[in-house]
């Protein structure tokens, strides 16, 4: 669940190269989700830890985890 998650948010990420060289990515819908590396692949990379971080620190406050188009992340109270 969460990998498709993470997939969803590279898909929607927006990508640019910054004047050094290296790049930058964001996802937009996420708030705060932002990463840049030395090569796109790098930034992808990166981006996909802090899409996964950020899922995991909502999940432990109890915050809501918007859909990325058709997939979300559904959490069950333990019971």
């Amino acid at each position: 669940m969460i990998l498709e998650y993470v997939e969803a948010a590279l898909r929607h990420g927006k990508y640019e190269i910054l004047e050094d060289g290296s790049y930058y990515g964001e996802v937009p819908s996420l708030r705060g989700v932002l990463a840049t590396g030395r090569t796109l692949e790098a930034c992808r990379t990166e981006l996909a830890e802090v899409v996964e971080e950020w899922v995991l620190v909502r999940v432990a406050k109890g915050l809501a985890i918007p859909s990325l188009g058709r997939v979300g992340v559904r959490v069950k109270k333990a019971g």
